[in-house]
């Protein structure tokens, strides 16, 4: 079993290191050159001590802030940068949308710059003529195929690029955010050819920062910090930590959420003498590993789902009118905070959801230990099955920046029911008109 194992092993990277040399003045780097026992840089560590297995036919998503060390990982992978230090071996052919169009001359054409690419993938002219008719198909650019590629417009230069990288295939895909180029139409291409790659078992590394495309596409992912990697495992939990990353919540703090949670009641219990009955959420389906992280300006304290009679209720029906509540403590002065309430499917997707903000609503000032209700009442008009319920309670700052006081993500675990079959995510209510025309 364990020899098996290995063998399923495409990439396989062990201390990887990439350093970079960096100069106060172009003149240090001059004197560096000329006299080289004389050190006048410093080092800008872009990947750090790096460790990582992807096996054949994982859907790897690689997250991380700008500047995190994916780009420069990728192209350690890809042969475009050397590493510092550190081993890596990949076992397939490995074609990279990374930067688009690198292995072509401006100066020749299009059609000719197929061959070049195929050349530089490793292709014979013959295996290049076999895939000539699908790459000039998928690029759909007309007559500038026989032009140089000097004359193209950035959008006909990459689909012409998106075209040789995706029609070679690989063992070993890479797509660094270049699924977006083009036209809506050639996009859905893009995304369909995607999918073909996922459905034979390829390999794949996807890069982006849509956490979306991660939930629906990945099947692991790791998070990417300072060029180190912080996380490896599951896709929901992994978005999830990466959320905190994005608002500069402490990743290693926010481990400890069940435990953090338990504190924050107490305390507010304590301060408050409620009993632990007169909570909402102790009559739901409470979530044991809700997460729960934000500053501690405010505390999402309680939760729950109503009838328009504000009357409990057990599920959700998509056809009736709802109120989803949450209370909320304040533990500082706080003006114009920003309430929210999202729905999740069970594999982290946001399906539906708002905020004060999106609403356009003037939430005011709140003093310390002040506890506001806000209520969201509308149809949630979703198809049949089981969700997670998530509040929130944020605040863009005087720098512009986000907030998090704190979200509890997950908190509920609902059910919607249906009258009537849906097709898709959204209920739809038609008024579907017939009519025979003579």
């Amino acid at each position: 079993m364990s020899n098996k194992t290995d063998d399923d092993v495409v990439i396989k990277i062990e201390g990887l290191y990439k350093k970079y040399k960096m100069f106060p003045r172009k003149r240090d780097r001059l004197i560096e050159t000329i006299f080289p026992k004389i050190e006048r840089h410093g080092t800008f560590t872009a990947i750090n001590n790096l460790n990582l297995d992807v096996r054949k036919g994982e859907v790897l998503g690689v997250l991380g802030k700008n500047g995190a060390g994916k780009s420069t990982l990728l192209k350690m992978i890809t042969g475009v940068v050397t590493p510092s230090s550190g081993k890596m071996k990949i076992n397939g052919k490995v074609s990279s949308l990374l930067e688009l169009g690198t292995a072509f001359n401006p100066e020749l054409t299009g059609i000719a710059n197929i061959y070049q690419h195929g050349q530089v993938m490793g292709l014979s002219n013959e295996e290049i003529k076999s895939k000539e008719k699908e790459i000039i198909e998928f690029a759909d650019i007309g007559d500038h195929l026989y032009q140089p590629v000097k004359t193209y417009s950035s959008g006909m230069f990459a689909r012409l690029a998106f075209a040789c990288a995706i029609n070679v295939d690989p063992d070993i895909l890479i797509v660094d955010e270049v699924l977006s180029v083009g036209d809506m139409a050639f996009q859905l291409k893009c995304f369909k050819k995607f999918q073909q790659f996922k459905d034979k078992g390829k390999t794949i590394l996807f890069v982006t920062h849509s956490i979306t495309d991660i939930l629906k596409n990945c099947t692991r992912t790791i998070i990417i910090d300072s060029g180190n990697k912080i996380y490896d495992g599951d896709v929901k939990e992994g978005v999830e930590q990466y959320k905190k990353i994005i608002v500069g919540s402490d990743f290693e703090r926010n481990n400890k959420n069940t435990t953090e949670i338990d504190e924050k009641e107490n305390d507010y219990e304590e301060c408050h003498k409620f009993n632990n009955n007169e909570f909402w959420k102790r009559n739901f389906n409470e979530n044991p590993n809700v997460i729960s992280y934000g500053n501690g300006k405010a505390e999402v304290i309680d939760y729950g789902m109503f009838d328009i009679n504000n009357n409990f209720i057990s599920v959700i029906e998509n056809d009736k009118e709802v109120i989803l509540k949450s209370k909320i403590w304040f533990k500082e002065d706080v003006s114009d905070p920003i309430f929210t309430m999202t729905i999740k499917d069970f594999q982290g997707l946001e399906v539906c959801g708002t905020n004060t903000l999106i609403e356009k609503i003037a939430t005011g000032k709140y003093k310390k230990d002040d506890i506001v209700e806000v209520g969201f009442r509308q149809r949630i008009n979703i198809a049949p099955g089981k969700y997670t319920l998530s509040f929130s309670c944020t605040h863009f700052n005087e720098r512009g920046e986000l907030e998090v006081f704190n979200r509890k993500y997950d908190a509920l675990l609902v059910e919607v029911l249906s009258t009537k079959d849906t097709v898709g995510i959204v209920s739809l209510d038609s008024n579907i008109n017939i009519q025979l025309l003579e």
